[in-house]
């Protein structure tokens, strides 16, 4: 009986390691599907959306967004995650823009700090005008968190990405820096929180890139 105990204990103890390597994989594979969606591409030829929503963090998202309501993407923008206080007078002279040309086409949202605060921005505004379908812009890497969240506080809207490729991303992978690896790998864990349905523990405002 004592043999048996033995052997017993000594294979609980190999299977720890064995455990941990299959975990490490298994969040390797992960993070290499995180990578491959966060590097795709706009659907192309571009679906027509009843608004395009701008998840605010990075400035090259906010002029992917007004050159898409130019191209007649949509006829309705949504800025969701505004820094406070901002007006449309104000962006549209930050970019390069006339405001008379963007009012009534372009909404400016300031309750959200959060990913899930966006979520629930956007929800509020696709029901109070019954809109249901959306185009969402944002960072490549962003993106899957983004749709998550956004699937979940609106399930009854079709909602079309449109990743945007940020300047530190663009270029081979190899040419990345050490800060924006960190970037990516924080992002995917920030993704597996909200998968797992603890979004309220990834700090508030997203990285400006």
């Amino acid at each position: 009986m004592r043999r048996r105990g033995g052997w017993r204990r000594l294979a609980r103890w190999l299977a720890l390691p064995a455990a941990g390597l299959a975990l490490l994989a298994g969040f390797g594979l992960g993070f290499q599907r995180f990578l491959e969606a966060a590097a795709a591409a706009p659907e192309q030829p571009m679906a027509p959306t009843e608004a395009i929503i701008v998840l605010t963090g990075g400035a090259a998202r906010l002029a992917a967004g007004l050159a898409l309501l130019d191209q007649g993407a949509a006829p309705l923008l949504l800025v969701t995650g505004a820094a406070p206080g901002i007006t449309l007078a104000e962006l549209a002279r930050l970019e390069g823009r006339d405001p008379a040309a963007l009012a009534g086409r372009v909404v400016l949202g300031h309750a959200a700090a959060t990913t899930m605060g966006n979520a629930a921005e956007v929800a509020a505004f696709a029901r109070a005008r019954g809109l249901r379908s959306l185009r969402v812009v944002s960072a490549g890497y962003h993106m899957p968190r983004a749709l998550l969240e956004l699937g979940r506080a609106l399930p009854e809207a079709a909602l079309v990405a449109h990743p945007v490729v940020p300047p530190a991303m663009q270029g081979a992978a190899g040419d990345r820096s050490a800060e924006t690896w960190t970037l990516l790998l924080v992002e995917h864990l920030k993704y597996l929180a909200a998968l797992a349905g603890v979004s309220a523990l990834v700090p508030a405002r997203e990285a400006a890139r």
